[in-house]
């Protein structure tokens, strides 16, 4: 009885010594993650931007802009309409909301590194029929209670890096979502100053015509004087009082854009725009000094070139999981727990129950699947690398216009600021002769329109560099760099004030 004993209790430890071995031959397999190791992709950077020529640099200790680059315009009212964006702008809000379901993700998947442990406990009282086959049976019209109290334990085991590479891919496209709530952060930003910019260069515009405005009502009033006077004619009168007319339809209409303009910061900083106004302010001094860098900069400094490497990362992950799909998956169950028909002795030792296991599975013919999912990994995976290359080149172009812009809207800026002083020199000289009665007023009105012409593209020029100088922040990444990017977004990372 005793030798009998000895053996069972041998092949209790011999199963047990079974189930560790499948237990560690299964955390051993866990290592060997399937797939290519990731490296980002190869793309040529210029040492130089072609179209920086001349443009002046920025001083030494402001080669980089900070978070809150829209204070480089030393602009007070700019300033304080930015900073309503993260607290009340609509499409960030959106963006934090969708970063946010991207970390869910991640802990979504990431909770496969564990077991699954569930209970399901159950009381039943059941009565076995007297005539079930087969006749006679010792159960056969037997009444019984059954409680039982169930704990089971399910694990995939994590072979081949199955579930280690599913984890990395919803972790770099978490990433690529942080980097997505940048550049709509980014963006409203620009967005808010290049409306605010455009509506101080219409205010500006509405600063001269409305100067312009009460000169020609000045020069009207000198004609008429001079027509009931005998010393002109009614011709003149009525030439100065088209020129005059003009000139108001002209400033009445700079209230239509200046008004969208205004209706749309509006938005930006999320407000109504019945509740919103904006004060007139002339746009009357030029853009800063921008600090730009060299081209391999950029490559970490733009939120969507970081969000599209990050992308490229995901579908390599793909790879290697598409990969996992040819070898077998390893399950390990297990369940324990207390069975007994009387709910006194539940949990007794005597009622204690449990089983553990495991299982593997292989596919072996699948019409193709696999090879097809594999190829389809592939596939992702260079259409994410050509797209990644076509944003880093898209952002070189982007730099690359508005330097152009810039560089060549100053050197129109000093030009026409020569047109606008050789019209109001015309001007002068035109109505000198007029005073002096050596010409008529047609003459006068000709150099009148010719100094309002060349005065207001001289404003337009301005408000087109201040907008160019918000474009070429935008186009460099604004104040933002790589390193904001979160290692592990399933656990923290806040990258925008409101989130």
């Amino acid at each position: 009885m005793k030798y009998a004993h000895k053996i069972r209790f041998s092949t209790r430890i011999e199963h047990s010594a079974q189930i560790v071995l499948l237990l560690a031959g299964a955390l051993l397999l866990s290592g060997c993650a399937l797939g290519p190791k990731y490296k980002p992709p190869a793309v040529s950077a210029p040492p130089a931007y072609k179209e920086s020529g001349n443009w002046k640099a920025a001083q030494p200790n402001d080669q980089h802009l900070g978070g809150n680059w829209w204070e480089i315009f030393q602009d007070p009212q700019l300033n304080a309409l930015e900073g309503q964006i993260n607290v009340s702008n609509q499409n960030l809000k959106a963006a934090v909301a969708q970063y946010q379901e991207s970390r869910a993700a991640v802990r979504y998947v990431r909770a496969d590194y564990y077991p699954t442990v569930s209970t399901s406990p159950s009381a039943t009282r059941e009565r076995y029929s007297n005539n079930r086959a087969p006749q006679s049976s010792g159960l056969d019209g037997l009444t019984f209670n059954d409680f039982v109290l169930p704990v089971n334990f399910s694990y995939q085991a994590n072979v081949w890096g199955r579930v280690s590479k599913n984890v990395e891919s919803y972790r770099e496209q978490a990433q690529a979502s942080a980097a997505d709530l940048a550049v709509v952060n980014l963006s409203m930003h620009a967005a808010l100053a290049v409306d605010y910019f455009a509506a101080r260069t219409l205010d500006a515009e509405e600063k001269l015509l409305h100067d312009t405005v009460a000169q020609y009502e000045q020069a009207l009033q000198l004609n008429e004087d001079r027509y009931h006077g005998g010393l002109g004619s009614e011709v003149e009168v009525e030439q100065a009082r088209t020129i005059l007319e003009t000139t108001r339809a002209q400033l009445v209409d700079v209230g239509v854009a200046r008004a969208q303009y205004e209706h749309a910061a509006a938005v930006l900083v999320g407000k109504a725009p019945a509740d919103f106004t904006l004060p007139p302010l002339p746009l009357t001094t030029p853009p800063p000094p921008i600090p730009v860098g060299i081209p391999s900069e950029l490559l970490e400094r733009r939120p969507d070139i970081a969000a599209a490497e990050r992308r490229v990362a995901s579908a390599n992950a793909e790879v290697g999981l598409a990969r996992t799909a040819y070898y077998p998956l390893v399950n390990i169950m297990g369940t324990g727990g207390f069975e007994s028909g009387s709910i006194t002795t539940l949990l007794q030792g005597p009622s204690a129950m449990w089983s553990v296991g495991g299982s593997l599975v292989q596919t072996l013919f699948d019409g193709g699947r696999r090879h097809a999912l594999n190829d389809e990994a592939r596939a992702t995976y260079d259409s994410e690398v050509a797209s990644y290359r076509g944003t880093v080149l898209t952002g070189f172009q982007q730099v690359e216009d508005n330097l152009a812009a810039l560089r060549i809207l100053e050197k129109e800026a000093g030009v026409q600021d020569s047109a606008v002083q050789a019209a109001q020199r015309s001007l002068d000289l035109s109505n000198t002769r007029y005073d002096g009665g050596v010409t008529s007023y047609l003459e006068v009105i000709t150099a009148q329109n010719a100094a309002l012409t060349d005065e207001v593209t001289a404003v337009n020029i301005l408000g087109r560099r201040m907008a160019s100088a918000v474009l070429l922040i935008q186009a460099i990444g604004g104040g933002w760099d790589r390193h904001s990017l979160p290692d592990r977004p399933e656990c923290c990372g806040k990258l925008a004030p409101g989130e």
